[in-house]
């Protein structure tokens, strides 16, 4: 019969199959097999493929296998056989189960592909292989021939491992006339079989008797064991044994030694001879004591051969039976009671425990409950339970030797995040036992801690010119909480550099705290940057903290020395330098001044000269930039010196930046304005005249020689008359005063100019003589008077008396 369901949608379905899948598993029953003990291996037990529902093959492609805990594997399984199940080895039902009545082995199959488990039971059935047996293979007794009929006389019984029929079932005595077996059977415990004295003994007739007790199980085949009884008939003997006290008691404590001698029994038989001498032995005694104690048959001295032990036997009963040579017997019985020692430690036994806790949990938290217990006795077993005093816990006492475990105050999981608990119990017996138990406790966290920076602020240095998106520095904060409310996450506040915001210039790894420059920093337009960096954590609410952040930028030399005298003309004439002919050594001609926008050793400054058309002729100081003669000035130096100066700033790598300067050396300055015309530069030249150039030049070289001889004597005659027009206009110079320049952006240059230098210009048309401005002592030049494009003119007096000197230079 089907079962239609109409499901609306698509969770219907699934639901209609997880009840069928709960109906079917709810079907499913336990396996269940019996075999018999004793079996060999691969014993058949059952087609276990075939109960399962699958095929012979299937219990090695599903993976199909025993799962059974704490026994050794009995079973396996042999899919060859048609997936059947096979015993392992040898099943011993007594070794498994001992006599209980049934013997069950379960264990579970395990299907791999589809991970279910079925269970399953084999019942292990009981076969006839023990044989009654009894603990002696004879006995003997001796009757005295007055012993009265009726008399009984208890018999060992016999034992036997198998269980039901299996088992030890009826008794039966060897015929004979004056003996009679009677079975006792008790409520609980095994037959009694006792002998009867049926008719009176005659030993003249038979001095012994010996009959055989024969055991027999219910089995198929039936078993059976038997055991020698040997009855030795003596002489009339009137008095029997008499124990010199009914009852024996003794106290020992249970950690007696071994082989202490503890109970002496005594009988007295005042009959001679045979008849006076008594024996002792145990009668009807639990196997159990009988390991423990041993008897002395003759003394009658009782000792122990196994510790004794409080807690499994407080009094120890046993019955004592004295014989006489004759046979007459009497019985007596001794109790030895046992005294508790404290060989017991407390057992303490956690009955509920919480494992965690926030730790925001209020004081009389219940963490545990506890139960002690000590199996002595008195003081030995009174116990008291205590944890250390520097936990925030307590203990409190409960009934009947029950405790709980509770906080004593807020717990704080950053301060102690974990606790493990002792909890001592100790007896106040002599000596004391304790025992331990530990409980771990976690304390579990709530977000209570905000990020903290490990610096109130923090500060770096880098270099300017980075590159973008570098790594610039790094902050860390962290919080003692733990999981997502100890995840800290960054930001900067929001801010402005210069009107720009904080963003366009850095930025920060929300998740490592790593800030990187988004820009290359130039020191020239700031030094430093000013941040706040917010750690927030993940926890809820959110916690945050606040730290300031500095960078500070350190200069690189990437500025070259700018050369701000001597500055060149707007109209593309070389300017000059002036050296009369009877300079010394160490006459200053000019000064030439830099300045460098860095910082710091990056803008110190030092010059040298590069190059020179005349080496050894002029010098450069190193610092100052003062350019002056090295030697004197010959004759045969030439009227235009070219000299390169480069200045170098102490960066690195150091950069440069070079001024070439021409120094006009001569003894008047009409000799000077006579050399400009060879100065005019040749791209003035138009084109269209250049052949007529070339035949000048073809011209002038051919008459060179000629010219060359008439100059020398013309010079010969110009350097008298010269040096006659020099002495007489040298005071006029000498009396300008120098001055002093401070360079610009916090570099010092020193710039002097004298009232004897003089620039001259050439250009297409005229020849000028300039002279520079003259500055006086400790004047400061401003940034503007140092541009490129002013030019230095020289004081009126100066002019009017240089035109008194050259009438026929024009000054400008």
């Amino acid at each position: 019969m089907g079962i239609w369901v109409k499901l609306p949608c698509y969770s219907g379905l699934v639901l209609l199959f997880l009840f069928l899948e709960l109906l079917l598993e709810a079907q499913a029953r336990k396996v269940r097999y019996s075999v018999p003990e004793e079996t060999d291996e691969g014993f058949v037990v059952g087609n276990i493929a075939k109960d399962l529902g699958l095929q012979p093959q299937e219990l090695s492609e599903q993976g199909v296998r025993i799962v059974s805990r704490g026994r050794t594997q009995l079973f396996a399984l042999n899919p060859r056989s048609s997936g059947s199940l096979v015993t392992a080895g040898r099943i011993d039902r007594e070794e498994l189960c001992a006599q209980s009545e049934r013997c069950l082995v379960s264990f579970n199959i395990l299907v791999g592909d589809k991970m279910k488990l079925f269970p399953v039971e084999v019942e292990i059935i009981d076969i006839n292989d023990n044989t009654p047996q009894f603990q002696l293979e004879e006995v003997k007794f001796k009757m005295n021939e007055i012993t009265t009929p009726g008399t009984r006389i208890p018999l060992p019984f016999g034992q036997d491992l198998d269980v039901g029929v299996n088992s030890l079932q009826s008794y039966q005595l060897s015929s004979n006339p004056h003996f009679s077996l009677d079975v006792q059977r008790g409520a609980d415990g095994p037959q009694q079989p006792e002998m009867v004295l049926q008719s009176p003994l005659d030993r003249e007739e038979a001095a012994v008797h010996h009959l055989l007790l024969t055991a027999y199980d219910g089995g198929n085949p039936v078993h059976s064991g038997t055991l020698c009884i040997r009855v030795q008939v003596v002489d009339a003997n009137d008095n029997p044994p008499a124990f010199t006290q009914a009852q024996y008691h003794i106290s020992v404590p249970e950690n007696v030694p071994l082989g202490t001698r503890l109970l002496i029994v005594k009988a007295t038989d005042p009959d001679e001879g045979a008849n006076g001498e008594v024996t002792y032995s145990f009668h009807n005694i639990d196997q159990k004591v009988a390991q423990i104690f041993q008897l002395d048959s003759y003394t009658g001295e009782i000792s122990n051969t196994e510790p004794l032990d409080f807690e499994e036997y407080k009094i120890y009963p046993m019955e004592i039976q004295a014989q006489d040579g004759a046979g007459l017997m009497s019985r007596t019985k001794v109790l030895i009671k046992v005294l508790d020692i404290n060989d017991n430690a407390p057992e303490v036994t956690i009955t509920s425990v919480t494992t965690a806790v926030p730790e925001n949990f209020p004081p009389e938290t219940v963490i545990a409950l506890i139960s002690v217990h000590d199996q002595d006795s008195g003081d030995n077993g009174h116990t008291i339970c205590s944890i250390p005093g520097n936990l925030p816990f307590k203990l409190e006492k409960l009934v009947d030797n029950y405790y709980r475990l509770v906080t004593e105050r807020t717990l704080d999981r950053e301060l102690t995040s974990r606790y493990n608990i002792t909890v001592t119990a100790t007896d106040q017996g002599t000596p004391t036992l304790s025992t331990e138990m530990h409980i771990l406790l976690q304390v579990t966290d709530i977000n209570d801690n905000p990020p903290a920076f490990t610096q109130d602020s923090y500060s770096t240095y880098i270099s300017e010119n980075n590159p973008r998106g570098s790594s610039i520095f790094s902050v860390t904060a962290h919080d003692t909480d733990s999981d997502e409310n100890a995840r800290v996450t960054y930001s900067l506040a929001e801010d402005t550099i210069q009107g720009a915001p904080l963003s366009s210039y850095v930025s920060i790894n929300s998740d490592t705290g790593v800030l990187y420059a988004l820009q290359s920093f130039d020191y020239e337009q700031f030094q430093d940057l000013q941040m706040r960096v917010t750690a927030h954590d993940s926890g809820n609410p959110s916690l945050s903290s606040n730290v300031s952040l500095s960078i500070f930028l350190l200069d690189q030399n990437d500025n070259a020395p700018e050369i701000l005298y001597p500055t060149l003309p707007t109209d593309s004439s070389t300017g000059l330098e002036l050296a009369p002919r009877s300079a010394e050594p160490g006459y200053l001609v000019t000064k030439v001044v830099a300045v460098d926008r860095d910082s710091g050793q990056n803008a110190w400054l030092s010059y040298r000269l590069l190059k020179a058309s005349e080496p050894g002729l002029f010098a450069v100081g190193l610092h100052t930039g003062e350019v002056r003669t090295a030697r004197a000035l010959l004759d045969r130096d030439a009227l235009k010196q070219s000299l390169v100066v480069a200045v170098q700033d102490h960066g690195q790598p150091p950069l440069s930046a070079t001024v070439t300067l021409t120094v006009a050396v001569a003894d008047s300055i009409p000799d000077v304005l006579a050399d400009l015309s060879s100065l005019e530069s040749p791209a003035n030249l138009s084109d269209t005249s250049l052949t007529l150039y070339l035949v000048v030049a073809v011209a002038a070289v051919s008459c060179v020689f000629l010219a060359f001889v008439i100059l020398l004597l013309a010079l010969r005659l110009r350097r008298w008359h010269t040096s006659r027009l020099l002495q007489a206009s040298g005071g006029g110079l000498a009396g300008l005063p120098a001055s002093h320049v401070v360079g610009v952006d916090g570099v010092q240059a020193f710039l002097q100019t004298y009232s004897h230098e003089v620039s001259l210009t050439a250009d297409s048309g005229k020849s000028h003589l300039i002279f520079p401005q003259p500055n006086y002592a400790d004047t400061l030049i401003s940034h503007e008077s140092c541009n490129k494009n002013d030019f230095l003119s020289a004081p009126q007096s100066l002019l009017e008396d240089k035109k008194k000197t050259f009438p026929q230079v024009n000054f400008l």
